[in-house]
């Protein structure tokens, strides 16, 4: 496993203007042309340059080629990479001048730029510093380096290594990181930087984070804005944790009667935190509805009555009458404090709106007193919910699957949020291009119920013409929230997106479908040429549960992974559950992104052992395919060759980029695959957290 990852160009400042994602995809094109005509000269840029996303929607090709004669006058002068990168950012630069947006609007973001310029907020940072100090302060390898001061970069400084990441997402949701597969010292090489990252990205989606246009390389550069947006989810998701029924099943109190109960499942944690809030503040008193954390809590009137009704023993009717919005606030955390609430924002953030502060501050006072009764009768209605494990965790996979992809629609619960059809049809025209007809197809907020029948019923058209098998499944049926059905969908969805990923990187030698039969064999074989022993039967054989059989697989496609010392024989549960976490641990490691649980090794469940084998296949062949595009770089472009020869194996993207062109033409080749460590959502032009991706 090589050491370094990343895509380098001579000029500081022309580095700086883009992600290594872009980086790589612009590359990964950039060499696509070189193969095609020998030498990529200023005629070959207008096709090229008219299919990125960010361009082609505002430029023809007609006009990208004046622009670039304006620069190029001779179109036959062949160009190196940085001229290439040169002409795009001139082109982007246009794109925003048609749309008649400047570079620092929000508007600019969504042209999928990069070249805007990134600032972050500095109560952020100290809020999220303050917040580490809080909850890590104890570890026994952190401990050595907090507190961090919220004055200086330390955070950044101290996340390149990625340890302090990981440890993070565990505080987030527990036992997500197997700790011994972390690499744990004072000075880390380039190698074990990149594991962490590509750990950490990996096990970032695995918890329900959107990984946007960031790959492992810009986390070893602690980037400050990539950093304090990936820091912000992670801290978001632990802190909205328990604002659903299963945690909180008090939470059923803030419907009238049970027929909301479904409805209330369904609702987004910061939704479900937004209703909680209003529930108590109607209780209070306040006549406004509060519908974001920004804005409509700017004058902390909302937050007076709220702790009001909460802590009525700390009330003063002087914060009410507080004419000074600033004031007001300082008096607001007095009261939250006297609650004993870990205050980490300001006044200054109250008045000015800071969603992300203002969010966290809410959540922390739901955690410290919720006010909700503990003896409803309502309660043991939530309490008596069927709740059944195999399913919770197969609706858990296919919706943190569907997250990955990068659509956009963002699925907080799969059975109710696959109820109007269009997110499938999303993920159906992400992993099938083209096979979604948009005419006849209705976007929610869909008011009549026959218009979400006819997205469902295309959804189940196009799953016949992939040849899914979908007997007696009709559209109503996902309408009408069948989870048999709609699980049933989602696995052959899931199956079809890997099977085609593994075709693309086998067709130029096979030539065939890939069959579940291929995978087994092709991990059989894998262990087989290490010399070891062990084989198994099928997807679901029994011997899988002892974690043995993966560990060998890991080890086979990669020797230096994993760590031998520590596994254990797999004879009781306990073993059997060290060995499984250690396992999807390893694999994210690697650079595979899984959505499995150790219980799905445990207990052999066959859909996900078929997609933790055909991940670790796909990252193998991958290799292969890594290696087959070195050698094809010709010897004069050197400064190519080196870029490419650096990139480490666990950064999957590098080759498969999303503006890569594949031979076939398939969006396995074009697309950054789910199963690799930088999201597929790079291939998009969505924005998420201010920054934007490149697609083609």
């Amino acid at each position: 496993m090589s050491g370094y990852v990343g895509v380098l160009v001579s000029d500081p400042w022309l580095q700086s203007q883009f992600t290594q994602v872009v980086l790589r995809g612009l590359k990964s094109k950039f060499l696509s042309l070189k193969r095609e005509s020998g030498q990529v000269a200023v005629s070959n840029l207008p096709a090229a340059m008219g299919k990125l996303k960010g361009l082609n929607e505002v430029l023809t090709e007609e006009e990208i080629s004046a622009v670039l004669c304006e620069s190029y006058p001779d179109t036959s002068q062949e160009i190196d990479f940085e001229t290439f990168l040169r002409a795009y950012l001139n082109l982007q630069a246009r794109t925003a001048g048609k749309l008649g947006v400047s570079k620092d609007s929000s508007a600019f973001l969504k042209t999928a730029t990069t070249t805007q310029v990134h600032t972050i907020s500095e109560s952020e940072r100290a809020s999220y510093v303050a917040h580490i100090n809080s909850y890590l302060r104890d570890d026994p390898f952190l401990k050595n380096y907090l507190p961090l001061d919220p004055g200086t970069n330390d955070l950044f400084n101290l996340a390149k290594d990625g340890v302090l990441l990981c440890k993070l997402i565990n505080v987030a949701v527990p036992g997500t990181i197997d700790d011994r597969a972390i690499n744990k010292k004072r000075v880390l090489n380039p190698w074990e930087r990149n594991e962490n990252h590509t750990l950490c990205l990996n096990s970032a989606k695995a918890i329900g984070c959107t990984i946007v246009n960031i790959g492992t390389q810009d986390l070893v550069e602690g980037r400050p804005h990539l950093v304090l947006g990936l820091i912000s989810q992670i801290i978001k998701i632990q802190l909205l944790a328990d604002l659903n029924l299963k945690k909180t099943p008090q939470l059923v109190e803030l419907v009238d009667d049970s027929k909301d109960v479904e409805e209330l499942m369904s609702l987004a944690p910061e939704k479900m935190l937004l209703k909680w809030m209003n529930f108590h503040l109607k209780k209070a008193g306040y006549k406004k509805n509060i519908t974001n954390f920004s804005s409509d809590v700017k004058d902390g009137e909302a937050y007076a009555y709220l702790l009001n009704v909460l802590a009525p023993e700390h009330c003063t009717p002087a914060t009410l009458d507080a004419k000074d919005p600033t004031e007001r606030a300082k008096m607001v955390l007095d009261h939250a404090e006297k609650m004993d609430c870990k205050r980490y924002l300001s006044p200054k953030d109250i008045v000015e709106g800071s969603p992300n502060l203002n969010l966290a501050f809410v959540a922390q006072i739901f955690h410290h007193r919720n006010g909700l009764s503990i003896d409803s009768k309502k309660i043991s209605f939530a309490e008596m919910m069927p709740d059944d494990v195999q399913v919770s965790r197969e609706e858990r996979a296919f919706r943190l699957w569907i997250n990955s992809l990068g659509v956009d629609t963002y699925v907080n619960d799969l059975f109710e949020d696959v109820r109007n059809g269009w997110v499938l049809l999303e993920v159906l025209d992400k992993i099938s291009p083209g096979s979604v007809n948009w005419k006849h197809a209705t976007k929610p907020p869909i008011k009549m119920p026959f218009r979400k029948v006819e997205n469902c019923n295309q959804v189940i058209r196009i799953g016949k013409q992939l040849k899914f098998s979908l007997v007696n499944i009709a559209g109503n049926d996902i309408v009408q929230g069948n989870k048999k059905l709609i699980l049933a969908y989602m696995w052959q969805l899931m199956r079809f997106n890997i099977l085609q990923l593994l075709k693309n990187l086998r067709c130029h030698s096979q030539g065939k479908e890939i069959t579940d039969a291929d995978i087994l064999n092709w991990a059989n074989r894998k262990v087989k040429s290490t010399g070891r022993t062990s084989q198994i039967k099928s997807f679901k054989d029994k011997s899988i549960s002892n974690g043995l059989f993966f560990l060998e697989l890991l080890s086979a496609v990669e020797p230096r992974v994993v760590n031998w010392n520590i596994v254990t024989k797999g004879e009781t549960d306990e073993e059997k559950r060290l060995n499984a976490t250690y396992i999807i641990s390893v694999a994210r490691k690697l650079g595979c992104s899984i959505f499995l649980l150790p219980e799905d090794i445990m207990e052999v469940n066959q859909k996900m052992i078929l997609t933790l084998t055909a991940s670790i296949m796909y990252w193998s062949l991958q290799q292969a395919s890594e290696d087959s595009d070195r050698s094809e770089l010709s010897a004069d472009d050197a400064s190519s060759q080196k870029a490419l020869s650096e990139l480490s194996a666990d950064d999957a993207t590098s080759q498969k980029s999303p503006l890569s062109d594949g031979e076939d033409g398939s969006v396995a080749a074009e697309s950054i695959s789910n199963l690799s460590i930088d999201d597929a959502a790079s291939d998009t032009s969505q924005v998420e957290n201010g920054n934007s991706s490149v697609g083609e």
